[in-house]
């Protein structure tokens, strides 16, 4: 793969000096476009060999652009905010909004090759690594960004020739860094694990382009005239392609009854016995999140249930027994003009708590399978695709250490309809019902549908969902605290196998 970037390819002045006036012009009118048309991000990975040019790559774009709409970001090391939460938390928060560029050193590559080379991983640890970017890559791909990734590459002769020369150089010595004279020892290693890399993560959605990096000049031309070819043509595209959705039913079941329907919903408790494991369950919170051993994980709850479940109270009673400075409660509505021009999950990333906090999301990530299914704001391929990112987010917070629970509190028709007039009739709940929730009642069978699919394939041994019954509101209140408690309990435990 790399011997095809070891030719020596040149590019004299005065070629260069011709091309340039042109290409820049092309590369200007499309990033307008691409601004215009807001339907997209363009992102750009570089990664290489060291001193192959990938910061004068940069520089060259930023010229040829408009630099106002690139934004460069750059991940050699990590944070400590960073290092508090999952590996991509760092990458989803720095996405470029539709419309706009980003440019990524550094990026997810960077970081697995280096640990690879380092022998900080082992090759079933670099498997891993590479599965997780093609999933993410595909995620965004599949939201519609347009992604890049050049390889700049040096042979092993050209690099030795360029340290060589930077070295003897009093001007310009001051550009090698204790990277590049690391790259020289350990190139063979770098190169190939690099190739196993690219070789797995070239793909139709996102391949690689390998450039060679010994002549500057060829090497901006040929990466300004990659980028202009492919935004032309992901610009003229009236839309992304999509794959043909199935029309079968999701969840086969024989008597038509689905784990919902199966719930005991009669569950109940009396007041006093409600009083008395209320208190008991949230002074058992209250240690728990007190506990050394919470430092070393997040909390996160999602509460889902239909209109009128009591998703609010739980919460309220979950939060009453901890100290404000210790959880966060993101409400989750329809989504902002910020929030749509970027994919669908950056909103919840973006609230992913740090080690030692908890994060209640009052709805959440499963609206794309719920509401958004129902009513049709997204299209059928958006929501079928859309169960396989939601669990491979939710995988991605539990390797991290976060302690995730879901709940569902159900309740049937009767109840939510006694609840609507019982908010209609008080003037500190009437706030509570709008003429969705009525709407909502109408298409109580195609939620339930949307329901039993969404717990059947997001229930999964590393989240699983806690159906709650909550016709009961005391029962459901307590049933809540004691899972959350379950859950911390379970983690803490499984430090100590």
């Amino acid at each position: 793969m790399f011997e095809a970037a070891e030719i020596g390819h040149r590019i004299d002045k005065e070629t260069y000096d011709a091309r340039v006036p042109e290409l820049r012009k092309a590369l200007y009118e499309a990033q307008y476009e691409l601004r215009q048309q807001g339907r997209f991000p363009l992102i750009i990975l570089l990664n290489g060999i060291e001193g192959a040019g990938k910061g004068e790559v940069v520089r060259q774009l930023n010229e040829w652009m408009d630099p106002r709409l690139i934004q460069v970001e750059t991940f050699d090391w990590q944070t400590d905010e960073e290092l508090a939460r999952p590996p991509y938390w760092r990458y989803w928060r720095r996405l470029p909004p539709k419309g706009r560029t980003g440019i990524f050193f550094g990026n997810w590559y960077s970081q697995m090759l280096q640990g690879r080379v380092r022998n900080r991983i082992d090759d079933a640890r670099l498997d891993q690594a590479i599965d997780s970017a093609q999933r993410f890559e595909r995620m965004l791909c599949d939201e519609g960004a347009l992604i890049f990734k050049f390889w700049l590459h040096l042979s092993k002769k050209q690099l030795k020739q360029r340290l060589k020369l930077l070295k003897n150089d009093p001007q310009h010595g001051w550009r090698l860094s204790p990277l590049d004279w690391q790259q020289n020892r350990t190139y063979d290693a770098y190169v190939q694990h690099g190739e196993r890399v690219l070789r797995r993560t070239s793909r139709d959605y996102a391949p690689w382009y390998v450039v060679e990096g010994a002549d500057a000049r060829y090497r901006s031309l040929t990466v300004g005239r990659i980028l202009l070819e492919g935004l032309q043509a992901a610009l003229r595209m009236p839309a992304r392609p999509r794959p043909h959705p199935h029309g079968a039913p999701l969840t086969a079941s024989l008597d038509g009854r689905g784990l919902i329907d199966s719930l005991d919903l009669n569950r109940a408790l009396e007041r006093d016995e409600y009083q008395r494991l209320l208190g008991a369950e949230q002074a058992r919170l209250a240690g728990l999140m007190r506990d050394k051993r919470f430092r070393r994980h997040a909390l996160v709850a999602v509460f889902e249930g239909n209109d009128a479940a009591g998703k609010g109270g739980a919460i309220r009673r979950v939060a009453a027994a901890l100290d404000p400075r210790q959880y966060r409660i993101i409400p989750i509505a329809a989504p902002s003009d910020e929030e749509r021009a970027q994919p669908y999950l950056w909103r919840f990333w973006r609230h992913i708590p740090a080690r030692g906090q908890f994060t209640l999301y009052d709805r959440s990530w499963y609206g794309r399978v719920l509401v958004e299914r129902v009513e049709g704001y997204c299209t059928q391929a958006d929501w079928l695709r859309a169960y396989s990112e939601i669990n491979d987010f939710e995988e991605q917070l539990v390797n991290a250490g976060v302690v995730l629970v879901k709940f569902w509190l159900a309740i049937d028709q009767a109840t939510q309809l006694e609840r609507f007039k019982e908010r209609e009739g008080s003037p500190f709940k009437r706030f509570k019902i709008t003429d969705e929730d009525w709407r909502n009642r109408e298409k109580w069978p195609q939620y339930i549908d949307a329901i039993n699919d969404m717990v059947d394939r997001t229930s999964t041994s590393v989240a699983a969902w806690t159906l709650v019954e909550a016709n009961d509101k005391r029962y459901a209140r307590v049933k809540v605290l004691r899972t959350l408690n379950d859950a911390l309990e379970a983690a803490f435990a499984r430090e100590v196998r």
